[in-house]
Parts: structure tokens; sequence; C-alpha cells
């Protein structure tokens, strides 16, 4: 997973309330199994006229179809728990999405894949949209948990310290445990094997005993 430490980028402007990961991701394109291209599916139906081509959805006008960071509404990600609206968001370069609030297994799903979901409410979040839409740049310092807006001031966010720790260092799930717990799981992989010596056949026994099989064939 790609670490986030800073990010710098226009953000752009997404006013509605309620986005759900149907909106994201539409239902229709989940047999896509591969991460990559999935970007092309994001938001197909904002993006897309019923005869294909593009519509003035704020991801396809320049600045904002460069943005790294996307500032939503209220319940943004709510719906179903589907990781693809988190894949495709990544695939086509968002790795930021600030918001009110989030869907929680979207929220979840963010942290998974590297994008940083920022909470703000209010007059912040007010400020911050209204920010969005002059189409200047924003800096996100996840270390310093702070999001510096164009011309104005720097708007300090919460996350979870396993959660930042993640981000930063590029860890997944797995790798986190990994990370943390490496000499636990080796120690238990040798105690496994001493005491339960039957279950390994990495000796050699596995291979003549599959042979033996087929001679008897």
């Amino acid at each position: 997973m790609e670490k986030f430490t800073t990010l710098t980028s226009v953000a752009a402007p997404l006013p509605e309330a309620d986005v759900d990961t149907d909106i994201i991701f539409p239902a229709r394109f989940l047999l896509l199994l591969d991460k990559a291209g999935l970007g092309k599916h994001l938001f197909h139906e904002r993006r897309h006229a019923a005869d294909g081509s593009a519509t003035d959805f704020v991801l396809n006008r320049a600045p904002f179809d460069q943005a790294k960071i996307l500032v939503a509404d209220a319940n943004f990600g709510s719906g179903s728990s589907r990781e693809q609206a988190v894949w495709s968001l990544t695939d086509f370069g968002i790795r930021c999405v600030i918001a009110p609030s989030f869907g929680e297994i979207f929220f979840a799903n963010c942290f998974k894949n590297g994008v940083l979901p920022i909470v703000v409410t209010g007059d912040t979040h007010a400020n911050v949209m209204a920010a969005a839409r002059s189409g200047e740049p924003f800096t996100v310092d996840l270390e310093a948990q702070t999001v510096l807006l164009p011309n104005g001031p720097s708007i300090r966010f919460d996350i979870d310290p396993w959660r930042k720790r993640a981000l930063l260092e590029g860890l997944d799930e797995i790798g986190t445990i990994l990370a943390d717990d490496e000499t636990d799981i080796a120690a238990f992989e040798q105690r496994h094997r001493t005491q339960q010596p039957w279950l390994f056949l990495d000796d050699g026994r596995l291979e003549k005993f599959l042979a033996q099989g087929e001679r008897n064939d």
C-alpha cells in the first residue's frame, strides 16, 4: 500500500449529502475483479450522459479532473459495503476525502487502501467547501494532522493513532500484523512444528508419498 505523508492538490467540491457507494461505483461493474482501471467507472452515471459523452460533473472539469482530494458532504460512502468504491477513487487518483461524516464501512475501507478520510463539521466544513471551489491547492499533512487551505487557516483533524501509523508506513491490516507480531508468529510456528510434527511433511516425506501413489496407479 502506498504511504500517505503529505499531499498537495486541488480539491474537487461535491456539495451533496448521502452519496452512497452505488453512486460512487455502480453495481453493474462489480464483476470487474482487477483494481487497475476502475477509476474510469468512478461516479459513472454522473460523469457520462446516456449517449456516453462526458457531462459537466466536477471530476470532468479542469482543474478538478486532476484532483487528489475530494470535499464531500454528510454521510459520504453510505450504502453497501463494496470496497470497489474506494478502489475506484484510488485508481482515479484521489487519496483524501473530507466530509462531515462517512458510511462506517466505507470509512474503514479507506484506511485499508491508503485513502485518508477526514471528518470536519459545521463552519469548518463550510470553509473547506468554499476553499475547494476556488480551485487553489490544499496541503494535507498527516503527521501534523492538519489541512492547510489556500490563503486561509490551517485546520486540525483527529485520527486514530493506529490508523495514522498504518497510513504513514503504507501498511494494510496484514502488513501491520506482520510488522508488529513477526517474532510472535515465528515462535508460534516453531512451537507448532515441535508439538505436532506430523502436520509438516516438508522434509521430503510428502514428495515420497505422492510419488508412491503415482507408481501404484
